[in-house]
Parts: C-alpha cells; sequence; structure tokens
C-alpha cells in the first residue's frame, strides 16, 4: 500500500475552532502566508524523510481567510522536487477550468520530466466561485448536480473541463495535435507561420516519464466520468458505506468501459482525516478545534453531503458535522495509535486500499503539531498495520 500526505496549506491560526471568527472576518498578512508556504516545504521534505510515498497540496486563489494559501500547486511542486529525490507531487487538484488546458500540460510536464518522472496529475473541478469567476472572466463557475438553482454552473463547467481534458489527452499523445470543440479551437483557424498557416500543433515539452490522473469523485455524474476516461478516483468525506458502495461502482464501470475487472484497490485512492496523540481521549481533545474550523469553511459549499443525514439519506448541503459524527461515519481517524492503525487496517480490510493519502493536518494546526503528527504517523501508526 503507498500512502501518503495531504495538506491544505493554510496559515496558522491561535483562534481556530467553532468559536473562533467567521471565516470571512479572518484575514491575514503577507509574512503569515510566506510563513506557511515555507512550512509547507519543510513539511514536505520532512515527509520524504519519514518515507512516505507522496506529498498533495491544492490550488486555491483570493483565500484572505487563510484556509489554502498555495495558488499554484505545479510551481509549488517544483521547488519541493528539488529539495527531494524520491518523493512523488502532485496537486489535489489543479483546478481545470480555471487554466487554459495547453499550459497546464505544458507545465505539469515540465515539473515532470525535470523530477524524473515524480509528479502525478491531479485535475478537479472546483469548490469556491469566488476563485473560478475572477479567473475565468466570468464564464465559468462551480455549480451543483442536484441544486436546481447551480445546474446550468454545473452544466457549463463539466462540459468545460471534459473538452479541457480532451484536448490535454491529444496533446500529450501524439506528436501533432489539433482539436475542436465547442470551447476550445487549437489551433485557431488563420494564424500565418513563416509563409504558411497553423493546422496543428506540439507540445513541448510532453511527459517523458509514465505517470498517474487521478480526479476527485464527489458526485453522481463524476462517478460515471472519471472510470470511462480511465483515470484513478480520489474518494474524500465520505461515510463508509457510501464510500463502499462508490468504490465498487467505480470498479464496475471501470470493467464496463476498459474490458477488464480492476484488481482490490486499483485505481481508487482513499484520503482519510487522521489526528493520533497518546488516548483517544487527548486525540479528540486535539482534533475538535481544527475539525470544527474544517466545517466552518467547507460546510457551506455543501461538502457535508457526504456524510449520512438523520434519516439514513445523505446528509443535506451546508451541513456541519461534530467531531464524533465524523468519527462515528469513519470520515476521521482520531485516536492512540493503535486506534489510528486499526481504523485504517479495518479500510483496507473492505476495500483492498493500494493507494491511502492521510490527512493530518486541520485548518489553523501551527506546523509544529503537523510535523508531529506526520512523525508519529510514520513511526507510531504505519508500523502496526503489518502486525495482527
Amino acid at each position: 500500500m503507498r500512502v501518503g500526505v495531504f495538506l491544505f496549506g493554510g496559515v496558522e491560526m491561535p483562534d481556530a475552532g467553532a468559536s473562533g471568527p467567521d471565516p470571512l472576518e479572518r484575514r491575514y498578512d503577507q509574512q503569515a502566508v510566506l510563513h506557511a508556504h515555507r512550512e509547507l516545504l519543510e513539511c514536505g521534505v520532512l515527509a520524504e524523510r519519514l518515507g512516505f510515498d507522496s506529498f498533495w497540496l491544492t490550488e486555491h486563489h483570493f483565500q484572505h481567510e487563510g484556509y489554502e494559501v498555495v495558488p499554484n500547486g505545479l510551481l509549488f511542486s517544483a521547488f519541493l522536487a528539488a529539495r527531494t529525490t524520491r518523493l512523488r507531487i502532485g496537486t489535489m487538484f489543479n483546478v481545470v477550468g480555471q487554466w487554459h488546458p495547453l499550459r497546464l500540460a505544458e507545465d505539469f510536464a515540465l515539473v515532470h520530466n525535470l523530477s524524473g518522472g515524480r509528479g502525478i496529475l491531479g485535475v478537479g473541478r472546483g469548490t469556491v466561485p469566488r476563485e473560478m469567476l475572477p479567473l475565468t472572466a466570468g464564464r465559468i463557475s462551480v455549480g451543483s448536480h442536484d441544486n436546481p438553482d447551480a445546474a446550468e454552473a454545473d452544466r457549463r463547467n463539466r462540459e468545460l473541463t471534459g473538452e479541457a481534458l480532451d484536448v490535454i489527452e491529444a496533446a500529450f499523445g501524439a506528436e501533432t495535435f489539433a482539436y475542436q470543440g465547442k470551447h476550445f479551437s487549437l489551433p485557431p483557424p488563420g494564424i500565418p507561420d513563416r509563409g504558411g498557416e497553423v493546422s496543428t500543433l506540439t507540445l513541448v515539452p510532453r511527459p517523458v516519464y509514465p505517470f498517474e490522473t487521478w480526479q476527485a469523485v464527489t458526485s453522481p455524474p463524476t462517478l460515471q466520468e472519471v472510470p470511462r476516461r480511465g483515470y484513478g478516483g480520489v474518494f474524500w468525506l465520505k461515510e463508509r458505506e457510501r464510500l463502499r458502495r462508490d468504490w465498487d461502482e467505480f470498479g464496475a464501470l471501470f470493467a464496463r468501459h476498459h474490458g477488464r475487472a480492476l484488481g482490490p484497490g486499483e485505481r481508487r485512492l482513499l484520503v482519510l482525516n487522521v489526528a493520533v496523540a497518546d488516548s483517544a481521549a487527548r486525540a479528540v481533545e486535539e482534533a475538535r478545534p481544527g475539525h470544527d474550523e474544517f466545517w466552518k469553511f467547507l460546510g457551506p459549499y455543501g461538502w457535508g453531503r457526504g456524510y449520512r443525514g438523520p434519516d439514513g439519506g445523505p446528509a443535506p448541503a451546508g451541513h456541519r458535522p461534530t467531531l464524533e459524527e465524523s468519527m462515528e461515519q469513519g470520515v476521521w481517524a482520531v485516536g492512540s495509535p493503535r486506534d489510528v492503525a486499526s481504523a485504517i487496517r479495518r479500510y483496507g480490510d473492505k476495500l483492498g486500499l493500494q493507494d491511502l493519502v492521510l490527512f493530518p493536518g486541520m485548518p489553523g494546526d501551527p506546523y509544529t503539531r503537523v510535523r508531529d503528527q506526520l512523525t508519529r504517523l510514520a513511526t507510531e501508526v504505519l508500523p502496526l498495520l503489518d502486525r495482527p
């Protein structure tokens, strides 16, 4: 089993938690942001030293609230690749609609090649309209398949993202390519060049090493699309029974589209939020502020719908679970090293895990805590997975 680390990459917040400021009241200066960037690099170096397989960050913009302050995961990857030798590095996720697909393809290929094949291509559709609308000149936003008021935004986002991924696949897949779609015409007609007219393009560079592409699987339409493309699916913030159903459905859809059955856990990655301490009670106490700040941030964007609601169906939009609810539904593994190892082992038995990414740093956590969590997970939790 490959085990990686995922961090939001936020600033330190001494007042994190349910009783802290409203997110929009938070504002941090550039020194706090720079401190977070430097600390994240040190966490990446530490992750390699501790033996983790991969290190993931996010792409986000304009977050004066301080939750996620890395706007370019590929640029960060280049810095981290220069300070490491083995660690695979990915972005969870590059928001495809906020990029020109050829720039995303070029930048990924450059990082991947110069790192010796250590790049992981993570792609997603975005979370925050405040980020996407300014970066797309108002053309594309973030919608929701199950919200009638946002259905058109969701449709346009999926349409453009699908075309952009087609472009990236075409550019990576051949020496020369052309693409004609609703949103992209590449090359545009009528480009003069040295006495002629451009009819094809060549991406320079293209990946010279094999690479993996992973996409978030958060909704029924995406669950249909990701295995069709043959990408790996990333599963996060789903209560354990829904996780199992979606995990198995992904495998069935992949087999239907590609004519072969996946092995247990193949092409599927679980992200598990974790907190470890000397005792279960201490772990709960230490995890609560970051857990509650996490849901103050993501609850309004509908991420709580992966939980089970009181009626047994999906939780309503805007749901903000308690830490106890998160633990009971299997979304958070919190406790002693043995408790956390047992939770991981149960998922391994249920899902046949091949790829696990741990999320050990909550919004606002000081980086001393994040480094301590990384160290304890590597030295006290993961060794227990090989024991009965």
